[in-house]
């Protein structure tokens, strides 16, 4: 797959919605799923998500998108250089975790996704397990 198209995009965001359903207390949240570019191609938000996490969960994907990089190893090197994401002139940028690329079988980068409504920390271990089937196979379309 050299990018990713809407049934798999819509794919990813089913499988991040149950994924909270089913280990997180069935606790609510929103997910935004981009192309490499950064620009939106699904999103969903399950009942009763905050409404803030909307713009969280796509500020999250296309961050990731954008720096080519989960949105937590985003923040590991902004507090290592000691810089702000303002620095990178791109006022969408948000290093708060629960972003990951999302790369295909040959490691290159086709997506990204953006989890919003949980922990930062638990945002960001769906997105990472939820990437890494992408890039293993474990999840596709229907």
């Amino acid at each position: 797959m050299d990018r990713l198209d809407v049934r798999t995009a819509r794919t990813l965001a089913t499988a991040a919605i149950e994924t909270a359903h089913a280990e997180y207390r069935q606790r609510p949240i929103c997910v935004a799923v981009c192309d490499a570019d950064g620009f939106l191609i699904a999103f969903l938000r399950a009942d009763g998500a905050p409404l803030r996490s909307i713009d969280i969960a796509q500020g999250k994907a296309y961050s990731a998108a954008r720096m080519g990089v989960s949105t937590a190893a985003f923040l590991e090197r902004i507090h290592r250089e000691h810089i702000q994401p303002g620095y990178f002139c791109d006022a969408r940028l948000t290093a708060l975790p629960g972003g990951n690329v999302i790369r295909n079988a040959n490691g290159n980068i086709i997506g990204a996704i953006g989890i919003s409504g949980l922990t930062s920390r638990e945002d960001q271990a769906i997105a990472d397990r939820l990437a890494e089937a992408m890039t293993t196979g474990s999840i596709r379309a229907d």
